[in-house]
């Protein structure tokens, strides 16, 4: 991404790349908190497994941003990420988030990053009709399919638990 794109706030690049795709989905910001999924799921009038939570880690190895877009309710196996990632996960400190996908921990995006991202995407998100992504900012989401979720991102689908 441009330096110019660096600097256009995180839930207008969220906007941009849900426009570039073609998709029919629109970022809204809520009067409420959508920080944590339990937030989310409670502004919006949803169950917690329909919110995708956006994990950020930085792989050992290579030091690279490993995404994992996972259910609402569900914790990630990180032996078994580490394995489907082909490296160690080692935790992603504030700064590093920022630093490398341009948003604050809790409001992550699955797209809009500054540079490109390794996606993995949860496959129990895939039994719901429905989904809400973070959009940016604590405040905002964006209503998606799982089919939208994985043209959005190019992820791969996995089992994170």
């Amino acid at each position: 991404m441009s330096e110019a794109g660096a600097r256009t706030s995180s839930i207008e690049r969220v906007r941009a790349a849900l426009a570039a795709s073609g998709l029919a989905l629109e970022a809204v910001e809520l009067d409420a908190s959508t920080r944590t999924a339990q937030e989310a799921a409670d502004a919006i009038g949803c169950t917690v497994s329909q919110i995708v939570k956006s994990l950020v880690f930085r792989g050992e190895d290579t030091g690279e941003v490993i995404l994992v877009l996972a259910s609402g309710t569900n914790r990630v196996d990180e032996k078994h990420m580490a394995a489907t990632a082909g490296e160690v996960l080692g935790r992603a400190d504030a700064d590093f988030v920022r630093a490398e996908t341009g948003f604050a921990i809790g409001g992550v995006a699955p797209v809009g990053h500054i540079r490109p991202v390794k996606t993995f995407i949860d496959r129990d998100l895939q039994q719901y009709a429905e989904i809400w992504a973070a959009a940016g900012k604590p405040n905002a989401v964006f209503r998606l399919t799982p089919d939208d979720l994985i043209a959005l991102t190019k992820g791969s689908i996995v089992q994170i638990c």
